[in-house]
C-alpha cells in the first residue's frame, strides 16, 4: 500500500487526558509544516463519549472543509481484572481493530500516532499490519497496559521522563526518546494578569492564590478535606476551587463564598481560562495525573499533590507523584496521610516566597524549557521528509 505523506493519523481517547496532548502534538505538527502545507490530520478515537467533541473542536465541526477529520471506532476497556465486561468488549475491540483498518487503508496516512487510552490500540495493531509506521507516546512514570500492547506495534516510543526509559530492557530503549508530556500550546503564552482578571482578584493582593483542582467525581477526597479546613485555608490564602459538583450541592458554594467574601472563590470548572488561572497560582493542590501535574510544571508552579489510589487505580498517580517528590518538585500525600492535619502541615510549607521559590526552581530543573509537543512534532515530521 502506497502511503500519503500528505495525511498523519493520530489515535487516543477514553479520557480528555489523552487527547488533549495529541491535539498539542496535532497543532505543532502543523505549526512546522506552515501555512502553505498540504498536510492533513485525522484522528481515530472511540466512537462514544467525548472524543469527538473534543476532536472538533480543536479541528473544526464535520462537513467543513478542513485540515483534520474524526473517525470513531468501537472501543473497549483493557482491564487487568476478572469483570464479565471483558468478554463483551473483546468484541468491540476485535470490531475496532477491522473499523480501524478500513480507515487506515481509505486514508493511507504516511504515519499514526498514538496517545494512548484502551481506543488507541486496535489502531496501532491495524496501522503495523498495513505497514504504517507507529509512534506513540506514554505520559505517566510507568507504562499503561495500552501502551505497552502499543509499543509492541511502534517504531518508537516516546516518554516523558529518563527514569522511565531506564526502566525498560537495553533492545527496548533503543526504541525510546524522552521528550517529556506535550501540553497544550496556550501554556505556553499565558499571562498571570489574566487570570487574576477572570478571578476578580487584585493584582496587588496580600496573601498567596491556592489553586484547587477538585474534578468531577475523581477528586471527593480533596473536595471533602477542602471543605474540612476552608477557614484555615481562607485565613492564610486566596483559595481558587474548581470543585466539580461539590457534595452535588450548587447552594454550598454560594455559602461558602459568602461566608468567607474574597478569600473563597468556587467554580464547577474553569475552561478556556485555565492556563492564566494556572499561572497567577502560587500553589497547587491537585491529584497527579500527568497531564495536570505537567501543564503547572511547565508554569513552574508548587504543588500538593493527593494521588488516586487503591484498587480502582493501577497507581500511576501514585508513581508520578512520587518522582515530583524525589526532585523535590511537590508535596505529595498517599493513603493515610491524605488528612486534614498533613494537608495543614503541607500547606504551610507552602505560605512563605522563599519555600515558593524552592520548589519552583527544582521544578524547572527537571522540566527545562523545553516544549515537549514541539520535539515530539519535529520528530513526526522529519519521518514524513525522508
Amino acid at each position: 500500500m502506497k502511503l500519503n505523506r500528505n495525511v498523519v493519523a493520530f489515535t487516543g481517547g477514553g479520557t480528555a487526558g489523552h487527547i488533549y496532548p495529541g491535539l498539542a502534538v496535532a497543532d505543532e505538527l502543523k505549526d512546522i509544516a506552515g501555512k502553505k502545507s498540504e498536510l492533513r490530520i485525522i484522528w481515530i478515537g472511540c466512537s462514544k463519549g467525548m472524543d469527538k467533541k473534543i476532536v472538533e473542536n480543536a479541528f473544526g465541526p464535520a462537513g467543513k472543509k478542513t485540515a483534520a477529520c474524526f473517525y470513531g471506532i468501537p472501543s473497549g476497556k483493557l482491564r487487568r481484572y476478572f469483570s464479565w465486561q471483558n468478554f463483551s468488549d473483546m468484541f468491540r475491540i476485535i470490531a475496532g481493530y477491522f473499523k480501524a483498518k478500513k480507515i487506515l487503508r481509505k486514508e493511507k496516512p504516511c504515519m499514526l500516532f498514538s496517545k494512548g487510552g484502551f481506543v488507541s490500540v486496535p489502531p496501532c495493531l491495524a496501522a503495523k499490519h498495513l505497514g504504517i509506521p507507529v509512534f506513540t507516546h506514554e505520559c505517566d512514570f510507568t507504562l499503561g497496559l495500552a501502551n505497552r500492547l502499543n509499543f509492541k506495534s511502534a517504531d518508537k516510543m516516546f516518554v516523558s521522563y529518563e527514569e522511565t526509559k531506564k526502566r525498560l530492557s537495553q533492545k527496548e530503549q533503543k526504541k525510546v526518546i524522552v521528550t517529556g508530556n506535550p501540553v497544550r500550546p496556550v501554556f505556553y503564552d499565558t499571562k498571570p494578569e489574566r487570570g487574576l482578571k477572570f478571578l476578580g482578584i487584585d493584582e496587588n493582593h496580600k496573601k498567596p492564590v491556592l489553586l484547587i483542582l477538585g474534578g468531577s467525581s475523581g477528586a471527593r477526597q480533596i473536595n471533602q478535606l477542602v471543605t474540612e479546613n476552608l477557614e484555615w485555608l481562607c485565613k492564610n490564602f486566596i483559595v481558587v476551587h474548581q470543585s466539580g459538583l461539590l457534595n452535588n450541592d450548587d447552594n454550598l458554594e454560594k455559602q461558602l463564598h459568602k461566608k468567607y467574601k474574597e478569600n473563597y472563590k468556587a467554580y464547577q470548572f474553569i475552561y478556556e481560562q485555565m492556563p492564566d488561572v494556572v499561572s497567577c497560582a502560587d500553589v497547587i493542590l491537585s491529584r497527579a495525573g500527568a497531564n495536570s501535574i505537567w501543564e503547572a510544571a511547565v508554569l513552574y508552579k508548587p504543588m500538593v499533590l493527593i494521588p488516586l489510589c487503591g484498587s480502582g487505580t493501577r497507581g500511576d498517580q501514585v508513581d508520578n507523584a512520587r518522582f515530583f517528590e524525589e526532585k523535590k518538585a511537590a508535596l505529595v500525600l498517599v493513603g493515610d496521610d491524605a488528612c486534614s492535619q498533613k494537608l495543614i502541615d503541607s500547606l504551610s510549607v507552602m505560605l512563605t516566597k522563599k519555600s515558593r521559590d524552592s520548589f519552583s526552581k527544582n521544578i524547572k530543573e527537571m522540566v527545562g524549557e523545553r516544549n515537549s509537543a514541539k520535539i515530539i512534532a519535529g520528530e513526526l515530521y522529519d519521518v514524513i521528509n525522508n
